[in-house]
């Protein structure tokens, strides 16, 4: 492809009618810039232009092959300066698959200043649990609370979570205090499907006890409601009820152990994204680093 480099080496010495002026505006010795030229007509099998010591002049072939050149180069810096105005001032719509709890909790507080610094960006958000296909669907990016099992998409860290133990005063007072995560495995636990055991770590001690329950559920908020209703103990990050907390609907139980970082991860098809996905993408990583 090194014949369209050459091509607007071409346009520009016709420019400015000297290849000492061109080798000037290009940046380049004028030696480097004669010889280009020369593999260039040496690779048409015509000469295009005709040297003198005091000008040059296009020949009946270079006219033809200027008048053609000139459109293509000036097309190229078009969409050159269009793309990079799209990195400065990204439009277009960003399609994001999110699980509806973290959206709802963590990244919809965010939107509308993110809506304020790029007002070109409008928003199709799918908030669903499953793993949509990116390569197969028109998402741009995907938020999700594990690693992508495919090797071929890109992962990154936009943040980690700690979950706490949290329980109803009217299910504290019925089933007494935990004093110990092993205790749990006695209790009433609101788990999700894909976490039968809780890990938790006070200092260097870390336990993984077995929960059970009457409730199995996919939906943090759900065992949000659920532990308010005094059915269970909640394992969940302090932000999901923080109102709980400060209305007494809900109490911390065994403060001094929390859960393990749980990373939260931006999934999407390629690591060369667009630059909407790009800037989102930077844009959480920034707020949601002390979460």
């Amino acid at each position: 492809m090194d014949y369209l480099n050459d091509m607007a080496l071409f346009v520009e010495v016709v420019k400015t009618r000297s290849f000492r002026r061109a080798a000037e505006a290009l940046g380049m010795p004028n030696s480097t810039l004669s010889r280009r030229i020369g593999l260039l007509e040496e690779g048409i099998g015509l000469r295009l232009l005709n040297r003198t010591t005091r000008k040059i002049e296009l020949t009946e072939a270079g006219q033809i092959y200027f008048e053609r050149c000139s459109r293509v180069v000036e097309d190229a810096r078009i969409a050159y300066e269009e793309l990079g105005t799209m990195v400065a001032q990204p439009k277009g719509t960003l399609r994001v698959s999110s699980p509806v709890d973290f959206t709802s909790t963590y990244i919809a507080p965010l939107l509308p200043e993110f809506a304020d610094l790029y007002p070109g960006i409008s928003f199709d958000l799918d908030l669903t649990p499953r793993n949509v296909d990116l390569i197969g669907e028109p998402f741009d990016l995907a938020i999700r609370m594990r690693a992508p099992e495919n090797p071929g998409l890109i992962s990154r860290v936009i943040a980690r979570v700690h979950a706490q133990f949290y329980a109803a005063p009217s299910y504290l007072d019925e089933n007494g205090f935990p004093e110990h995560p092993r205790e749990l495995e006695r209790h009433q636990c609101l788990s999700m499907p894909t976490m039968p055991t809780w890990s938790a770590r006070s200092g260097t001690e870390l336990v993984s006890p077995t929960v059970q329950g009457r409730f199995r559920v996919n939906s943090v908020s759900m065992i949000r409601q659920l532990a308010i209703l005094g059915m269970g103990v909640a394992f969940v990050p302090e932000r999901i009820v923080a109102e709980d907390l400060k209305s007494g609907r809900l109490r911390r139980i065994l403060p001094q152990w929390q859960g393990e970082a749980q990373a939260i991860h931006a999934v999407t098809e390629t690591r060369l994204v667009p630059a909407k996905t790009h800037y989102f993408i930077e844009f959480l990583k920034e707020k949601l680093r002390e979460i």
